[in-house]
């Protein structure tokens, strides 16, 4: 069996701020020993040459090194590592090429390495470095993984410590006053001798007085901001440490090579270097998960023109006022603050007026916006934001955010902010977190990356005061004053969103036809006088659970729930004259023929709903069959000649003048070991959100309970 490995190297490009031909200089003192470097014990001169006019100057060396390799190895005689280096310098286009190659275990370990210095394009002062490196391991005694391992451990750091050993050598000259060394030019005639190797220290008179102004400002270092990229497609150095941060080379490695293989295959827009870098950090480098992941989220960019969604999307007057978050300054690190105060918000609302569309979209943007700003605070402060800081108020959370459908909305922006945002969030702060939290927690948490789990911090009560809460993390003068501080903060407070806002299905989300989802969690439907609207929820075992939630919008309805062993018919029923706004599904499923007791069963005692009450509720399954969720038009029930008629029942026919009721709902089918402790089992308790007030029914026989919310 033949094992392969290979692992690849690809630098930046490294600015030296000193001219070519004083960098060659510091170079050469690097042979034959170097004891700056100790792995390198020394080199052999194998052949060397030079062109005629002596502007091209080729060495070839053997080079030994010593490596850290497995005692095992050391035992069979490998204690040195022999390589084979080629260089080519041209003096007059001003290039360093260096070929480099093991020569030991070459049968069964292949190491080739590149390097280059060269003029930089924008300023002929100043050398531009780079290098790139392969290893292939066909097959080595068992010892394959090991020897990657120690020879990349070994390469990457020899990477850093080459360019400290130019730089050291170069101060070194500049000390004994070595500041110019003249360029080459070509013998002025045939038989007047030239130097042989160009501009060598060792052969050239050096005039350390003569580097003028130029000369020094070559040597001097400049502003990071005015370092220019020697090639727009390539990367420098010092730009990678101002604006992405401090890499490891491997890190560097893989983003010049994820970025250069988009340039050269992608050919949409390019994204840019601090996108790239995240989809990195989110995968470990690994490139081909990270290459993945991008290709995915660069095609869903697209297909959702999510590049244009800072233009293109406005949110609704609804939203601004009911949805509780906003940009507020930055944290003590730089990184912009979104504030957000869930506690506060109506998610249901939100939900059931705007759609999860619109929701979605604004998510979105403020995703958007975070990267806008990340940017804007790298150029004010001086040093890379790459991600921002949310800050999370929960006062106010509770049972009526735990809504199954609220929830399932929640965990699907998650999962697309997560596949499409990685490493976006740098610190996510929980505040005044209730008993409730846990629960939300327990959840959402699985859905959410590990890396980003671990930039949680989470407060209850009033722990985020004082030292160890927010003032380690966020400034005084920058706490929002609802948390204690002296800022005022402009993030709306929310409130419960009017019923009479809700949408149904025939009105369209403000002709927002971009649907990020192709699953719609809600369906309306109208309940006609004599035509009930009915849902059919197939049980194939015992012990299942049904669960519903609903709003009714127009109108009184009668909900109840039979059960019966065969599959009802279904027909559509619509009013005598529908209009083209109200018109709304409505199913009959029990046949007139059925005879209630005989063909089928009433397994939940009817519950009257009025107009603009919410109602959730479950039912555990006692049998196999087929169960029908009913929604019936309410009407005064017939009184006897002893009894008179009830208030609501007189108000309820005096507004029964339309034949139509409104509503919207939601039903899911559950295994009764999945129910147990579910969001659906919570739903049963009363809300308490706001002003609202609720009120429990329950049926010991049907092993069910409704929620209430007026």
């Amino acid at each position: 069996c033949v094992v392969k490995m290979v692992q690849k190297y690809q630098s930046p490009v490294r600015v030296y701020k000193y001219p070519f031909e004083l960098v060659m200089a510091a170079y050469e003192k690097r042979f034959p020993t170097c004891p700056e470097i100790p792995v390198f014990l020394g080199s052999e001169i194998l052949h060397e040459s030079r062109s005629e006019d002596g502007a091209i100057h080729v060495i070839e060396r053997s080079c030994k090194l010593n490596v850290d390799a497995p005692r095992l190895l050391k035992k069979a005689g490998v204690e040195y590592v022999f390589f084979i280096q080629k260089n080519t310098v041209n003096w007059r286009e001003r290039t360093l090429r260096i070929e480099a190659h093991n020569e030991t275990f070459a049968n069964r370990v292949v190491v080739r390495e590149t390097c280059s210095y060269s003029v930089h394009p924008e300023n002929e002062e100043w050398t531009c470095f780079e290098q790139s490196a392969s290893l292939d391991i066909k097959s080595f005694f068992g010892f394959e993984s090991t020897v990657e391992k120690i020879a990349m451990k070994q390469y990457t750091s020899n990477i850093k410590r080459g360019k400290e050993v130019i730089e050291h050598y170069l101060k070194e000259l500049i000390s004994q006053g070595i500041t110019f060394i003249p360029r080459w030019s070509p013998p002025a005639a045939k038989d007047e001798r030239a130097p042989a190797v160009g501009p060598n220290p060792g052969d050239i008179l050096l005039d350390s007085g003569a580097a003028g102004t130029s000369r020094e400002q070559a040597g001097s270092p400049c502003p990071p901001s005015e370092a220019a990229s020697p090639d727009a497609d390539k990367l420098d150095a010092d730009y990678i440490e101002r604006y992405l941060g401090q890499l490891t080379p491997m890190q560097e490695s893989c983003l010049i090579r994820l970025r250069q293989w988009l340039q050269e295959t992608h050919k949409g827009k390019i994204p840019k270097d601090e996108h790239i870098l995240r989809f990195l950090r989110a995968r470990d480098f690994n490139i081909d998960k990270a290459r993945e992941m991008l290709c995915q989220s660069l095609s869903w960019r697209k297909q959702y023109q999510v590049d244009f969604i800072l233009q293109s999307w406005r949110p609704p007057a609804l939203l601004e006022e009911y949805y509780t978050g906003g940009w507020h300054y930055q944290d003590k690190d730089g990184r912009p603050l979104y504030i957000l105060r869930l506690g506060q918000m109506d998610t249901k609302g939100l939900v059931k007026a705007l759609g999860e569309e619109s929701l979605l979209r604004h998510v979105l943007s403020i995703n958007e916006e975070g990267q806008k700003r990340c940017e804007e605070n790298t150029n004010i402060f001086g040093r890379p934001i790459t991600s921002w800081t949310c800050l999370v108020d929960l006062e106010g959370l509770n049972m009526r955010h735990l809504w199954r459908p609220g929830v399932k909305a929640l965990l699907r922006i998650i999962e697309v902010v997560e596949d499409n945002y990685p490493e976006t969030l740098g610190r996510l702060l929980i505040v005044r977190a209730p008993r409730v939290f846990p629960v939300l927690w327990t959840l959402v948490s699985p859905f959410i990356n590990e890396n980003t789990r671990q930039k949680f911090l989470i407060y209850s009560g009033n722990n985020y005061q004082g030292s160890g809460g927010l003032v380690d993390y966020v400034d005084k003068d920058v706490i929002p004053d609802f948390l204690g501080g002296d800022c005022m903060c402009t993030v709306p407070e929310g409130g419960l969103v009017p019923k009479s806002l809700y949408q149904t299905e025939d009105e369209p989300e403000n002709s927002d036809h971009i649907r990020l989802w192709t699953e719609t969690i809600y369906h309306s439907a109208s309940v006609l006088k004599g035509a009930p609207h009915e849902i059919l929820v197939e049980i194939l075992e015992g012990e299942s659970v049904i669960t519903w939630d609903f709003d009714i919008l127009k109108g009184d309805v009668v909900f109840s729930l039979f059960h019966s062993k065969r599959a009802p018919e279904p027909s559509h029923k619509e009013a005598a004259s529908p209009s083209p706004s109200t018109a709304g599904d409505n199913v009959q499923l029990i046949d007139k023929t059925w005879v209630l007791g005989v063909d089928y069963s009433r397994v939940e005692s009817p519950l009257v709903c009025r107009e603009g009450e919410s109602i959730q509720g479950s039912h555990v399954t006692r049998w196999p069959g087929f169960y029908i969720l009913q929604w019936r038009m309410h009407g005064p029930l017939p009184c006897s000649s002893s009894s008179l008629p009830r208030v609501d029942d007189v108000l309820a026919s005096l507004q029964g003048s339309s034949h139509r009721c409104k509503l919207i709902y939601y039903y899911e089918v559950l295994a009764s070991k999945d129910f147990r402790g579910s969001m659906s089992s919570l739903e049963s308790c009363n809300s308490g959100f706001s002003q609202l007030s609720g009120v429990t029914t329950s049926s010991s026989q049907s092993q069910s309970s409704s929620h209430l919310s007026r």
